[in-house]
This record gives structure tokens, sequence and C-alpha cells, in this order.
């Protein structure tokens, strides 16, 4: 499902939308985002790059941190949480290494804005955020947005969401310190899970199945809030 008079839609729902004379900056800021931040740094995937121009950043941010939705770093969303900086989104989506039409999970909701980039490439999103205030916000925002083809559950990740798999691909948006093996075996057959791993030293791991084999590469230092729950058990 693509994006249906957002900015009308917001403004009713979620209040502070921006207004009919600010979409032509917004849309500015966004194209600025992608050419300096994403594509000068080697994501080159059409797929990636078309999902982070359409998708409005600047709404899956508190109201307060909108001047700097677009800014070349992180952001808190609440609760010790964050909203990723718009190059790891487009690196992270990059390496799942979908076409189109994918089934895909995605652990770590927040505010809602990976689902979105997600759901503008594959056919159904499914994602799980264990932040029962967060997860109950981004149902609301990707709903009142029109992102039909994304399922919210509230809830612990580590087990993945089994009714849902086996996925084509896996994105976990939180720093775990080992493996949950539930996810890896949620995969299918040729399918890519795309995991920062790691306490103080983090990187981002891909594990790719092939049958009942794994294959790991790690790909990228980074830092990323925690993963909590039964991973940490």
């Amino acid at each position: 499902m693509r994006l249906v008079s957002f900015a009308l839609v917001m403004t009713a729902c979620l209040g502070g939308g921006a207004l009919p004379s600010d979409e032509s900056r917004l849309t500015a800021e966004r194209e600025r985002m992608v050419v300096e931040q994403i594509a000068s740094r080697g994501i080159r995937d059409p797929l990636t790059l078309a999902a982070l121009r359409k998708v409005p950043r600047h709404l899956f941010v508190p109201e307060e941190q909108r001047a700097e939705a677009y800014a070349d770093h992180p952001l808190p969303i609440g609760h010790a949480q964050t909203i990723s900086q718009p190059y790891i989104v487009g690196f992270m989506t990059e390496q799942l290494g979908l076409r189109g039409g994918e089934t895909v999970l995605e652990v770590g909701t927040g505010s809602g804005y990976q689902a979105a980039v997600l759901s503008e490439i594959a056919a159904r999103v499914f994602t799980i955020e264990i932040v029962a205030p967060l997860g109950e916000e981004a149902r609301a925002r990707l709903a009142a947005l029109g992102y039909g083809n994304v399922s919210v559950r509230v809830g612990d990740g580590y087990k993945g969401w089994p009714e849902a798999a086996p996925f084509d691909a896996i994105i976990v948006t939180a720093a775990a310190p080992r493996m949950p093996e539930p996810l890896r075996e949620q995969l299918k057959d040729g399918g890519r899970l795309v995991i920062p791993l790691g306490e103080d030293d983090q990187e981002i791991v891909i594990v790719t199945r092939r049958g009942s084999a794994f294959a790991e590469q790690r790909v990228l230092p980074v830092r990323f809030v925690p993963m909590t729950g039964e991973v940490r058990r």
C-alpha cells in the first residue's frame, strides 16, 4: 500500500502534519538526504533509493525533532529508543536483497520508519516492537499513512513471527548480544537476515540461508540501542 494524502491524514490523526506550503521544502530535504547521505556513500539499489525518496521521514519522528528529520544522524523517539541514521536504514535495506514481492520480518519497529521503507518494496511486512507505547503509536501511524501491507505486533521479537514464516528476509534494528536462533530458522532457503551483533563493539552481520546451512558475513561497524527481552537470558 502506498501513501494516500499523508499530510491531511496525519494532521487529523496525529497532529503536526506539514502544511501544503512546506511540501516542496520537505521533498527537497528528502532528495538531498538520499543524494548526499546515501547514494554518495555507495547505496545503489534503485528500489531502496526510491523507497527512501518516498517515505516522509519527518512524520516518523517526534514533532520537536522534525527540523532534524533529514539530518545525517539518528534521533531519539522516546523510551530510550532511536530512529536510525538515514544511511544505516538505506544500507540495511539494500543488504536484504529485495527485488519486490517478498515477505519480510522486522524486529524493532520503533517509530515505524524502517517498516514503511520496506513496505514500499516488499509485498508484506511483519514488524515486532517490544516497547508497547512505541508499537501502538507505530501501528496507528502506519495505518494513518496508508501502509496496509504492514502488520505490527507488540511483544518480544526474539522468537520472530512463526505463523507468518518463512520469510524472504529478516531485519533486526537493535543490537543483539548473540544470534537469535529462532530468527535464522524462520528464513526461507536463500533468504537473508541482517542484524547488528555485539555489545560495546557492534557489527552488522548478514546471514544467508542455503538449505540447512547458514553463511555469515560481517560488513559494517555500527552503534545501535540494545535488543532486550529473551535474547538477554
